[in-house]
C-alpha cells in the first residue's frame, strides 16, 4: 500500500532544479511551466539564493513544479500516480496543488496558472499587516493549543503529535517565544506572514475567482486524494479544488493525513522533490512505514524499486526508460 506525499513551503533550497536539467525534456518541460507560472523557474531553481527563493510568490511556484517534474522524470507524465502506482496521494499546504497536477485534477498548465495566482495573493495578503509563524515542538497537546489562544494566535499547521505551528500578529508571536508552554520550544519561521489564518481571507477570495474559471477533473484511476482538511478522503476533483481553495485561509492538518494513512495500512511513503520533509515526520509518527525520497535523479532507480514494492500496479520500468519526453 503506497502514498505519495508532495512537500509544502520551506522545502525548497538554493539550486535544487539543476540537477533535473540533466535529463532530455526537463528544461523544455520548465520553461512551459515557467511560462503559464510567469515565473522564470529555470532561473529560480538553479541561480538564485535562499532569500530570492523564500519568497512566497517564487517559492510556492518552484515546489510544484519541482514535484511534477520529479515524478515526470520518475514515470513519463501526468497522472502517473493514479495511473500506475498509489493507493493514497496527498500534499502539504501547497503541496495539495502539485497533487492535484499528479492525480490528473489539473492539467499541468492549470496547476502552474493556479499556483501563480495563489502564492501572488498570499503574498499581497501577508504584506498587509505584520504577522508570523513560529513552530511549537514538544509539550502537551492541550497545553500547546491554549496557550496559541490565550497569545490570540491559531494552530495554523497540526504537522505531527509533537508539531504545532502557530501563527498571527508579529507580536503575539514573539510572546509566545517569550513564553513557550511546558516542555515546549517555539522556533520563529522565516515566512512572510499568517499563513492558513484569517489573514489569509483576501488570498483565499481572489484564489476562488480563479478556481471557478478552471475545469477539475476526478482523480485519474479514482485514487483517493487525502485532504488537508482534517484527512478527508477526496474522489471528486471538483471537491478536491474547492478544499485547495478553502486550505489558504484554514488549518493544514498533517497530522489527519498520516492517521489516514495509518488506518488504510500504507506500508511506503515516497515524498517527490524536494523532499525530505514529510518523510521526517512519518519516521516519528508512522513507525515500521518504509520511507522513500525522490530528490535528484539518482534516486530514480531506488525510488522505481519501491514502487514497484509497495504499489498495487507493478510499473516494472527503470529510470533509464522514462522521463518527460517518454510518449504515454
Amino acid at each position: 500500500m503506497l502514498a505519495i506525499v508532495c512537500p509544502g513551503q520551506g522545502a525548497q533550497k538554493p539550486g535544487f532544479l539543476a540537477p533535473w536539467l540533466e535529463i532530455n525534456g526537463v528544461r523544455e518541460s520548465l520553461a512551459a511551466m515557467s511560462d503559464a507560472a510567469g515565473v522564470d523557474l529555470i532561473r529560480h531553481g538553479t541561480e538564485s539564493d535562499a532569500e530570492t527563493i523564500r519568497d512566497t510568490a517564487v517559492a510556492q511556484p518552484l515546489l510544484v513544479a519541482a514535484g511534477i517534474t520529479a515524478a515526470d522524470c520518475l514515470v513519463g507524465g501526468d497522472g502517473f500516480a493514479a495511473g500506475t502506482q498509489a493507493d493514497l496521494l496527498a500534499g502539504h499546504s501547497v503541496g495539495e496543488v502539485t497533487a492535484a497536477a499528479l492525480s490528473g485534477v489539473l492539467s499541468t498548465e492549470d496547476a502552474m496558472r493556479l499556483v501563480a495566482v495563489r502564492s501572488r495573493a498570499m503574498a499581497t495578503a501577508a504584506a498587509a499587516e505584520p504577522t508570523s509563524m513560529a513552530a511549537v515542538v514538544g509539550g502537551n497537546r492541550e497545553e500547546v493549543l491554549a496557550a496559541i489562544e490565550q497569545h490570540g494566535l491559531a494552530p495554523a499547521n497540526i504537522n505531527s503529535a509533537a508539531q504545532v505551528v502557530a501563527a498571527g500578529g508579529a507580536e503575539q508571536i514573539k510572546a509566545l517565544i517569550a513564553e513557550p508552554p511546558a516542555k515546549a520550544r517555539v522556533i520563529l519561521l522565516q515566512v512572510a506572514g499568517a499563513f492558513h489564518t484569517r489573514y489569509m481571507a483576501p488570498a483565499r477570495g481572489e484564489l476562488a475567482d480563479f478556481a471557478a474559471q478552471v475545469s477539475a477533473n476526478d482523480p485519474l484511476g479514482q485514487c483517493p486524494l487525502v485532504s488537508n482538511a482534517g484527512g478527508e478522503i477526496v474522489t471528486d476533483g471538483r471537491r478536491y479544488l474547492d478544499l485547495i481553495v478553502d486550505q489558504v485561509a484554514s488549518p493544514v492538518d498533517w497530522e489527519a493525513c498520516m492517521r489516514v494513512f495509518a488506518e488504510r495500512g500504507v506500508t511506503g511513503i515516497l515524498e517527490v522533490a524536494p523532499a525530505g520533509t514529510l518523510t521526517g515526520l512519518a519516521k516519528r509518527d508512522l513507525k515500521g512505514v518504509a520511507l522513500q525520497n525522490l530528490n535528484t535523479p539518482e534516486d530514480l532507480d531506488a525510488a522505481t524499486d519501491f514502487l514497484n514494492e509497495h504499489g498495487e500496479n507493478h510499473f516494472g520500468e527503470s529510470s533509464d526508460d522514462v522521463g518527460p519526453d517518454k510518449e504515454n
